[in-house]
């Protein structure tokens, strides 16, 4: 995303808060969490925290940040803490000068501490839940943010390429996770989307087994689970090999984890519930007799936060819109046998969706 495009998408992104502000009776909203401060300000530090007072906005962040804030926070006011002057007095300072009663915050991700902190210094200002809100605000993405998951996405891709190459029994986990990031990172990657899992034999049915010092063995299943960040935006995939010649069971289990996993990517489009796409799979596995062994739910939107709405689940009654970004990650986990998983990123096109991952998804063999 171009400098100019990323700065009329904040814009943007602020108009639309403060609208929701106001419809909703808030004559404020503190932002503190690092996702939430990169897409609604452009700040990319991660320690600080925006005010919105009615239609201005402010910045409050320390001197580390002064030039990198006046760069990427060109709609926000840059306000910075002093020893004498943390944030909590500064955004009490600035509440009352706005006479800000009702003030939305995130309340799923600010500290006990940090939270008495502010209400000390704001006890005119009501504090008003709006994790969630801000949360929807995100789910659908701009073609701009398409674009950068996508480009994370097909790092990841390649990545898997490269350790498919190399991957040999006898090497650890944890080695086959090195590489996999070492690759990411040559390719553009800023970051890991998360620990990269890595599970081989009876560890491919943990299904967040973080890479170990275990060695591949002949016969084991190999779940790789991995993602990059990319000018922020986070990928996500998962493919599942074999060491050798994979046995009957084996074939059979990752079958039936691949057609669960398509027949939910056929269904995806907008105007379907959430909670239906979820079923598709459990449907083909539970009938299949292995759905003692998926507890998880199918998928979760990916963003600037690795984690995101809607899910794919049981629980989701959220409608699909064009511009949503959902993994879908079936998985049968026998404990102390293995397991499988296979997960690509989807995009919800106006009339379908689009498959963000293009890496191979035929039942690899590690020789």
């Amino acid at each position: 995303m171009k400098d100019n495009s990323l700065k009329s998408e904040i814009r943007g992104r602020c108009e639309r808060l403060q609208k929701w502000m106001k419809e909703t009776g808030l004559d404020g909203c503190l932002i503190s969490e690092a996702c939430s401060l990169r897409y609604f300000t452009g700040f990319s530090g991660g320690e600080g925290f925006a005010l919105f007072c009615g239609s201005d906005s402010f910045l409050i962040t320390d001197s580390r940040y002064t030039t990198q804030a006046g760069i990427e926070c060109p709609e926000a006011e840059v306000v910075l803490t002093t020893p004498e002057e943390p944030s909590y007095v500064l955004a009490g300072r600035l509440c009352g000068k706005y006479a800000v009663h009702h003030l939305g915050f995130e309340d799923e991700h600010m500290t006990c501490r940090t939270y008495s902190n502010f209400i000390r210094f704001m006890k005119d200002a009501e504090f008003v839940p709006c994790s969630r809100a801000l949360m929807e605000m995100r789910a659908v993405k701009s073609d701009g943010e398409i674009e950068l998951i996508a480009r994370a996405e097909e790092i990841g891709s390649m990545a898997f390429s490269h350790v498919m190459e190399i991957l040999r029994p006898g090497m650890t986990e944890l080695a086959a996770a090195a590489e996999i990031e070492g690759f990411m990172k040559k390719c553009g990657a800023e970051k890991l989307s998360f620990d990269t899992i890595v599970g081989s034999g009876f560890r491919s049915a943990l299904p967040h087994g973080m890479a170990s010092e275990k060695e591949l063995q002949p016969g084991d299943l190999v779940v790789m689970d991995f993602g990059c960040v990319y000018h922020g935006y986070c990928s996500d995939m998962t493919r599942t090999a074999v060491v050798g010649e994979p046995s009957d069971k084996q074939r059979e289990i990752y079958d039936i984890v691949l057609e669960a996993q398509e027949s939910a990517i056929r269904m995806i489009k907008p105007g379907v519930c959430c909670r239906d796409v979820d079923g598709t799979a459990r449907t083909i596995i539970e009938e299949a007799g292995y759905g003692e062994y998926f507890g998880h739910g199918l998928g979760h939107s990916v963003g600037l936060y690795i984690h995101e709405e809607p899910r794919f689940s049981r629980m989701d009654n959220t409608i699909l819109k064009p511009g949503m970004v959902v993994t879908v990650e079936p998985g049968i986990y026998l404990p102390g046998d293995g397991g499988v998983r296979i997960e690509d990123l989807i995009v919800v096109t106006e009339d379908g969706c689009r498959n963000l991952t293009s890496a191979d998804k035929s039942f690899l063999v590690i020789k």
